[in-house]
């Protein structure tokens, strides 16, 4: 596919992004941004996750001029209802009991700083999901199991339990994981086409 001829670093402390960024086998150090995130009230989700991506990406780029820093943020939205990563047990029970049997959609913001050239790109992907009515021991089994926690919207598609509750995807599954690859893949060719070159793995 590509090589990249500077070093990436990834500002996430994510231990999803880091594996999905392995299985595309493009070498990257992980610098996770210490920023704390302001939501952009104003913002429509798309907008909004950008934003967030964008604001983390930035401390990071400052530390690495000469690298190509990556930024995420993934929110999950239930209508109008932003899902963040649970506060407690009971906080993830409740947002499992919201998503029961209901479409929402995740965001999943990206932005991509390459700042001794002076270039700075943001993009984002939406993908539906739709939860199959759940009943309250599924529920209180899964959050059992402490996989919620550390997860916008209280679930991780690629998890064993997280998996079955899923019935219909629309869209992009490793966005919802946390890493859009086509969406990635389509910012570097696009506008850091100087930054890669052809290979043959």
């Amino acid at each position: 596919m590509f090589t990249l001829n500077v070093p990436l670093v990834l500002a996430s402390r994510s231990p999803r992004r880091s594996a999905l960024l392995r299985r595309l086998g493009i070498p990257f150090v992980v610098y996770p941004s210490l920023v704390e995130e302001v939501w952009p009230e104003d913002d429509l989700p798309g907008a909004a996750v950008e934003s967030l991506a964008l604001q983390k990406a930035q401390p990071v780029a400052l530390v690495h001029p000469e690298a190509l820093t990556l930024g995420a943020d993934t929110v999950v939205m239930l209508e109008d209802r932003v899902m963040e990563k649970p506060r407690s047990e009971g906080d993830a029970h409740r947002m499992l009991s919201l998503l029961s049997g209901k479409t929402h959609t995740v965001y999943t913001g990206l932005a991509l700083i390459h700042l001794s050239s002076g270039l700075s790109v943001t993009s984002n992907e939406a993908t539906h999901v739709t939860f199959a009515e759940l009943t309250y021991d599924e529920i209180s089994r899964y959050v059992a199991t402490g996989s919620p926690m550390d997860k916008a919207g209280a679930y991780g598609i690629q998890d064993d339990y997280g998996a079955l509750f899923v019935s219909r995807i629309d869209g992009d599954y490793y966005n919802v994981v946390g890493l859009p690859f086509h969406r990635l893949y389509r910012m570097l060719t696009e506008h850091f086409a100087d930054l890669l070159s052809e290979s043959d793995a």
